[in-house]
């Protein structure tokens, strides 16, 4: 079963075709390919969302992933943050939940929080 997708790791946006034998076409650079294959082997997603924040001018801080995650560990991902309130004063780049599903990969906090 051949897969297809738009290549995102450049502006160009090459329609990329992956047959069962692994071999990529559609592709304008080399970086297509390894794209191509890294997801049809092993998709990964950067996860973006918010939580709450106490003692800051808004109640919700956003966060994200510091490097993409297994594409199937999304969902976990981001119901791990359910439970977490964060305390201004916050800083862009803090850690908000450490090796997120051992994944070695933290979410950080993407924005700075003055105490108010």
């Amino acid at each position: 079963m051949a897969h297809e997708f738009i290549c995102t790791v450049c502006p160009r946006g090459c329609h990329l075709r992956v047959d069962d034998d692994m071999n990529v076409t559609g592709n304008s650079c080399p970086r297509g390919v390894k794209y191509a294959i890294a997801e049809v082997t092993a998709p990964t997603r950067v996860v973006t969302s918010t939580v709450r924040i106490n003692g800051a001018a808004l109640r919700r801080c956003p966060v994200r992933t510091a490097a993409p995650i297994p594409k199937g560990l999304m969902g976990e991902a981001v119901k791990a943050l359910s439970d977490v309130t964060l305390t201004a004063p916050v800083e862009t780049g803090d850690v908000v939940i450490a090796d997120v599903l051992g994944t070695g990969v933290d979410f950080i906090a993407t924005k700075t929080f003055a105490k108010v």
